[in-house]
């Protein structure tokens, strides 16, 4: 029971969803959603990309324009988000991320959000009552996601200027706390 509550405790933390096959595992007792991390303790949600590890491709049509492509983007920060609207963590981190590309617009930092396997009618609903100032892409067969690895949502992997992933974070944080603003100044 100790072991249970304490891996409990460890998801909940990090405001994850995607974790079904926890869920079942624990007999479903996760509780969402939790509070969004500062981040600032020693980088503890940063992951570098993987050495050797190349950067995926990235072309999506967006929510209600012309399609993106992450190669357009070259000479830019790039995060890019992946989450789903029936995922409270993502909609809890959205607005920092609004604010993020807001701080940056004079940086060349572009924030991106990539919207999980969802139906039409559930972006439109979502945007309706929540709009987003970010471009929203549709990866409506999950495709983009999985070449990212974004297995949990929600899952922003940062692109340098060159074009080449840097870093990754699992779970929402709060991009206006000090250490994402120490990740992106690396880049910048």
């Amino acid at each position: 029971m100790n072991r249970r509550r304490h891996i409990v405790g460890s998801i909940g933390s990090f405001g994850l969803c995607g974790l079904s096959s926890v869920g079942g595992v624990l007999g479903g007792a996760l509780a969402w959603p939790a509070p969004l991390q500062a981040a600032d303790a020693a980088d503890p949600a940063r992951t570098p990309w993987p050495r050797g590890q190349a950067t995926p491709g990235l072309d999506l049509p967006t929510w209600e324009g012309p399609a993106w492509r992450l190669a357009d983007a070259r000479g830019q920060v790039v995060v890019i988000n992946f989450w789903a609207s029936w995922c409270e963590p993502c909609r809890t981190e959205l607005p920092s991320l609004e604010l993020l590309a807001q701080r940056h617009v004079d940086d060349r930092v572009q924030v991106i959000t990539v919207n999980h396997r969802e139906t039409d009618a559930a972006v439109r609903r979502y945007l309706a009552a929540e709009p987003l100032s970010l471009p929203v892409l549709r990866d409506r067969d999950g495709a983009a996601s999985r070449a990212w690895g974004a297995r949990v949502f929600p899952t922003t992997v940062v692109v340098d200027r060159k074009g080449h992933a840097a870093f990754s974070v699992v779970g929402e944080i709060d991009w206006a706390g000090a250490a994402p603003r120490r990740w992106l100044r690396e880049l910048l």
